[in-house]
């Protein structure tokens, strides 16, 4: 059966990802690019979708009976806390314009990429789909997770009003080949990569913030990927999926660090700060319980071999990278 598979802000960490699975994943494979079905990976380049009128042609253009949508305007905690309006409301014409198209395109199905920021501030853990909307999202970025939150709103509404079939995933925190490592605006692995490799380049120390005691979940890009093609072919209920390793995969950012800095082979060592102020949450563990329960069986890849691969492309597209070459 033919297919088209529109991917939204498909030159992104997790679109680069995709489209790396869907052209590398060996045939027989749950994963693989199957006969029959047509990616396209569109950038803010061929749509602004804050824009009805280009999101409609978008559609028209390449007449999708599938959507991954991964576009978002996003930024790093300052861009968050001084532009909360522009956050929520970008994000929301975004969403909507999507939602919208993909319904009078009559579109089979569209999933749309959430993030962990959409639940509670003060939640009881694990985080678990059910708990998004129990209490308001954190102050420091309460726009784009309004915004994000918002689109489980929709996918619900679109069901119950038009049948659509709408749903969402969850990722925890991603890194792979592809990401953002500007130093103002990179998260913590991609951050601290480009942190390590300008400390080796220009002999001096490597430093962290904090003291590297907090506990996250990682997810590698590509693992990722994985999960979005199963959901696109497997999953059609409407409630979210959070997609991420387990809560007995955690790991501290001195962890993460100190891999950095074997994988880089740099000789200094990490050095850490110690202040507890700039740790932020201790541990934010989310369960995939409801994941594995669905998909069955599925290896994620080890942290350290991601890793490898992350800093492995990261050095050898260096100058073509998202860097912010102005800190170099």
């Amino acid at each position: 059966m033919s297919a088209v598979i529109l991917v939204t802000g498909g030159t992104g960490l997790v679109g680069k990802a995709i489209e790396y699975v869907i052209e590398n994943e060996p045939q027989g494979s749950r994963f693989a690019k199957r006969p029959g079905e047509k990616w396209i990976f569109a950038s803010s380049r061929d749509a602004d979708l804050r824009d009805p009128k280009q999101t409609l042609e978008l559609f028209e253009k390449y007449q999708p009976t599938h959507v991954i949508h991964l576009a978002a305007l996003v930024g790093g905690l300052f861009a968050n806390r001084e532009r909360k309006a522009t956050f929520l409301r970008d994000n929301m014409l975004i969403n909507d314009n999507v939602l919208h198209t993909a319904r009078i395109k009559k579109v089979q199905k569209v999933i749309s990429c959430l993030s962990t920021c959409v639940f509670p501030d003060k939640i009881d853990y694990p985080l678990t789909e059910e708990k998004v909307h129990l209490g308001p999202p954190h102050d420091s970025n309460f726009g784009y997770a309004y915004a994000k939150r918002m689109v489980d709103v929709q996918n619900h509404a679109y069901k119950e009003e038009f049948g659509c079939n709408f749903t969402s995933a969850i990722p925890t925190n991603v890194f792979g080949p592809h990401d953002n490592f500007n130093l103002r605006h990179a998260h913590v692995i991609p951050a601290l990569i480009h942190k390590c490799y300008l400390a080796k380049k220009n002999g001096t120390p490597f430093k962290v913030m904090g003291d590297g005691s907090p506990l996250r979940q990682f997810i590698y890009s590509r693992d990722l990927a994985k999960l979005f093609i199963w959901q696109l072919r497997e999953y059609d209920d409407v409630e979210p999926v959070i997609f991420s390793v387990d809560e007995n995969d955690e790991i501290s950012i001195r962890d993460v660090a100190n891999a950095i800095v074997e994988v880089m082979k740099y000789d200094l060592g990490a050095q850490f700060e110690n202040e507890p102020n700039d740790n932020g949450q201790d541990r934010k563990p989310a369960s995939n319980a409801k994941l594995m329960k669905l998909i069955g069986e599925f290896k994620f890849t080890p942290f350290k071999e991601a890793l490898r691969e992350s800093v492995a492309w990261f050095l050898d597209n260096y100058d073509n990278a998202r860097t912010g070459h102005a800190s170099n």
